[in-house]
């Protein structure tokens, strides 16, 4: 059974390239909350803004320039000589620390293991994004369905009454059938219009996800990858999924800073050269010029070594404070460890689980079929009752209900398996043949090469667009559509 649902599943999605140029297939949904969802979005830029702390841990231990100005009026000389009246000057100081006890090499280190942790997060927050698009396309799927399957069963409860009251009035049925029949197609009237709401939010849904609306969407293509065991899964998790692979080095990264937090207690030694110009502006007395020149410059170099003798106990309270949060960074990964089990494993159960479901109920629907075709008849020689048809009619609904949101649960819970594992980005989907991909190391790269102070770029962009000139959704099914999921 395990076996013939799998295969069932699997036969879902036609070849996305087959489908038809008026259609929404789920790979164009994917693209489309790729390029525009808000949330992706600012993930990248975050990740943007993590890649500069790289630049500025750096600059810490590359040389640093400085220039100085001054104007100087004096007011009020109490000495008998007179002096000059005013001055100008300036002064460049040039230094370049060689020593500090290791701080800024390990600041850096820590930076870009923490540039790591990001490119992890936003790998997570694209499958995060991915498995919500997935959800919400599937969701259109399932109630364009749900209120197709209601609106026939309304045809069919609308045909039964007429009937119904056909017979009636030649005395076959008594007034009772009757009304069984308009109380059923009261509620199932009732039961189409709460199925059109909620799929007029499944796509309002998908707008805010996706950014456009949902069109004519196809059946999805297989699922790429799945495991064929818990345990399989689990491996491929423990080795890929992002946000154990951020705890990682983060936990790595909360390391260098206790090395960074020890070494503010050892010395640092910092060569320097530096300049002086100043110039009286000619405002020196002729009696002082003997003494005083009316202009001066000096050029100084040397070595300066700061050693702390005593900081009030800040550096042993800065090294246990980074030694307690590495400890609680390792305890976060072992958390974090635990979770991506946990949840691998039952995300695994629940996408069997939901394959053997779709046998099951698939059964049913092909028993609650027989079932009704047997009342009807029988109904049609006095042997059963109206309200045996109805009660027929209802169980049928009912299955097939569960079947359709057994093929969505389905798709939904193996794309959650895949986004656990580490497998549901975009390379893995292969958006990649569809345009370049958004590659993080680009803006590391360029950043990294930066070494100018005026280095800037243009202001933020237009950001993702908005859905307000989207108009608004109905709960309405248009054309054949797939309400099936292809199955």
């Amino acid at each position: 059974m395990m076996r013939r649902a799998a295969s069932v599943l699997l036969a879902a999605g036609c070849a996305l390239g087959a489908m038809p140029a008026q259609a929404d297939t789920l790979r164009d949904a994917l693209i489309a909350a790729y390029r525009t969802n808000p949330t992706l979005e600012g993930a990248r830029a975050q990740q943007r803004a993590t890649d500069e702390t790289v630049v500025i841990e750096r600059a810490n231990q590359l040389p640093n320039a400085s220039a100085t100005a001054n104007y100087s009026e004096f007011l009020y000389n109490s000495g008998d000589n007179p002096g000059p009246s005013r001055s100008v000057g300036g002064s460049i100081n040039i230094g370049y620390p060689i020593f500090d006890g290791g701080g800024n090499r390990n600041a850096l280190r820590a930076a870009e293991t923490r540039v790591g942790a990001g490119r992890a997060d936003l790998r997570g927050t694209e499958s995060f994004v991915f498995t919500r698009t997935v959800s919400a396309y599937m969701d259109v799927i399932l109630n364009e369905a749900i209120v197709r399957l209601n609106e026939r069963n309304v045809s069919v409860l609308t045909v039964n009454l007429e009937a119904t009251s056909d017979r009636f009035q030649i005395g076959d049925l008594t007034r009772t059938d009757v009304a069984q029949s308009e109380a059923r197609l009261a509620l199932a009237r009732g039961d189409l219009r709460q199925a059109q709401a909620n799929l007029l939010q499944a796509r309002e849904n998908y707008i805010a996800i996706v950014g456009i609306a949902p069109d004519n969407l196809q059946p999805p293509p297989p699922l790429p990858g799945m495991p064929s065991s818990a345990d399989e899964a689990v491996r491929v998790a423990l080795l890929n999924n992002p946000d154990l692979l951020a705890a990682r080095e983060r936990a790595d990264a909360a390391g260098y800073d206790i090395r960074v937090a020890g070494s503010t207690r050892m010395p640092s030694v910092s060569v320097f050269v530096g300049g002086d110009y100043t110039d009286f502006v000619g405002s020196v007395p002729t009696a002082a010029q003997a003494i005083i020149a009316n202009n001066s410059s000096s050029v100084t170099a040397g070595v300066r070594a700061t050693i702390p003798l005593y900081q009030g106990g800040r550096p042993a309270a800065l090294e246990r404070q980074a030694q307690a949060r590495a400890s609680a960074a390792q305890e976060q990964f072992i958390a974090t460890e635990r979770d991506v089990i946990a949840q691998t494993r039952s995300a695994y159960a629940s996408w069997q689980a939901s394959l053997s479901i779709i046998a099951s109920t698939q059964a049913a629907v092909d028993a609650a079929e027989l079932s009704l075709e047997g009342v009807r008849a029988a109904n049609s020689i006095g042997n059963r009752t109206v309200l045996d048809v109805l009660n027929a009619e209802q169980e049928l609904l009912q299955a097939q209900v569960q079947l359709v949101t057994a093929k969505r649960n389905a798709y939904v819970s193996g794309f959650a398996l895949l986004a656990i594992m580490g497998r549901a980005e975009a390379r893995d989907l292969g958006l990649d043949a569809y345009g370049p991909l958004y590659d993080p190391i680009t803006n590391y790269d360029r950043s990294s090469a930066v070494l100018w102070d005026w280095s800037s770029r243009p202001d933020p962009g237009n950001p993702s667009p908005g859905t307000v000139d989207i108009p608004a959704q109905d709960g309405e099914v248009r054309g054949q559509g797939n309400g099936d999921f292809g199955l």
